[in-house]
């Protein structure tokens, strides 16, 4: 059975999202898809709009097949440590033959090569980076400029190459193909272009597509039924049943509380020891609070922004800061290893029938019973989900336990 691997978010799944599963089974040629999906909190530091299990819900309703969580600690990363997890666990299900990502140039043809040469991780591309930083770029743009300036010889174009890798698909997939060469896993990679809407657009794109961002605006200033001509029907499905149940649209001022009462009530020093808290964020975050306009996390993001500290990078370190996640736990050397297990979230028919081929190929320990298997990792996952929870109007006990508790989806 062929099987290709995707990795997702789905915040939440629309049309877009079922076009990259549809063109990647045909671009593969593969009978089966395993997702791997971010759970509450995301790699640009948000919570999800609904939960785990919801999106799950929306995968396997689409036609995923299999549904593996990437754990907390590799979700809420820049690129390189989201796709070093997000391809570990691919790789270590044993089952996967492809991966198929989107990327706004839709080739493989710069990525590649460039890709073989940054997982060997030069000096020169270190100290490309540093002379970057030092400038004033953030991380992402000095990343981009100092990847280009090493591949940049004789046929290639800094400049050129620069501006490919400053757009947010190009720069993930780059990341993709870099964990596939590091690994050295054995998973051939392949992309399709992402057309109509882009990562970043906050309206829509067409009649029929839209990004997930422009959706969640949609959703949060007019209302769910403004954004059903832009996903299918079984996303506003769940949607609805998640709000009627009051656990939908999740956003960060649901979480305004607990995440002030956590900077309000630690030092700088023990601010500093958490993770993304960095170059003096703690300081700036003591100073910004008595200024802010009104108790938010939308006017203490303002308040915090530079050109060096981009949105994202803030983002990132509040959900850190709110998960009480210590910098050891998150360090290189620690995210190095990669995960722990493969968490599994849901499955279909086609899906067990890949579980019971995990049994023999998975380098992983398969999770289907969180109760039942102890692993650091996971209990940050678990922690993460009953904040999550929590941040409901009105969390019912078993909400705050059900990620414990609960088997996975199955449709």
């Amino acid at each position: 059975m062929k099987t290709v691997g995707i990795v997702v978010e789905y915040n939440p799944l629309h049309n877009g999202h079922v076009l990259h599963y549809e063109r990647s089974k045909a671009l593969t040629g593969a009978d089966a898809v395993v997702a791997v999906m971010s759970g509450p909190f995301l790699q640009r530091g948000e919570p999800a709009i609904a939960s785990k299990r919801a999106r799950a819900e929306m995968a396997l309703r689409m036609g995923a097949d299999l549904v593996i969580e990437l754990p907390v600690a590799y979700a809420v990363q820049p690129a390189e440590w989201f796709a070093h997890g997000a391809v570990a666990l691919l790789a270590g299900t044993g089952v996967v033959d492809s991966l198929c990502f989107g990327s706004e140039s839709g080739t493989l043809e710069q990525l590649l090569p460039l890709a073989r040469l940054l997982a060997r991780e030069t000096e020169q591309l270190q100290a490309e980076m540093a002379n970057r930083l030092q400038q004033g770029d953030n991380f992402p743009a000095a990343y981009a400029a100092a990847a280009a300036a090493v591949f940049a010889q004789g046929e290639h174009d800094a400049e050129s190459l620069r501006q490919m890798l400053a757009r947010p698909n190009n720069s993930l997939g780059l990341h993709y193909l870099i964990a596939l060469e590091r690994l050295k896993a054995s998973i051939k990679p392949y992309t399709i272009p992402r057309e109509s809407a882009q990562y970043h657009d906050q309206v829509p794109g067409s009649a029929s597509i839209a990004s997930a961002t422009a959706i969640r605006r949609l959703i949060l200033t007019e209302g769910l039924q403004a954004v059903s001509p832009y996903i299918p029907e079984y996303t506003l499905d769940i949607l609805e049943r998640e709000m009627e149940n009051g656990q939908a649209p999740m956003h960060w001022e649901r979480f305004r509380q607990p995440l002030l009462q956590t900077l309000l009530t630690r030092g700088p020093q023990q601010l500093e020891t958490l993770h993304e808290v960095t170059e003096g964020l703690e300081f700036r975050i003591r100073r910004q609070l008595p200024r802010l306009a009104e108790p938010t996390v939308e006017a203490l993001l303002d308040a915090l922004k530079t050109k060096r500290y981009t949105r994202t990078k803030l983002q990132r370190m509040l959900v850190h800061v709110m998960l009480n996640h210590g910098k050891a736990r998150m360090s290189r050397s620690a995210l190095a290893e990669g995960p722990g297990y493969l968490r599994i979230l849901g499955f279909s028919s086609t899906g067990r029938a890949l579980l019971k081929r995990m049994k023999k190929t998975a380098s992983l320990p398969v999770v289907m019973k969180p109760s039942a298997f102890e692993h650091p990792q996971l209990d940050l996952d678990l922690r993460a989900a009953a904040v999550y929870a929590a941040g409901c109007p009105q969390p019912l006990l078993e909400q705050l336990y059900s990620d414990y508790l609960l088997p996975p989806v199955t449709i």
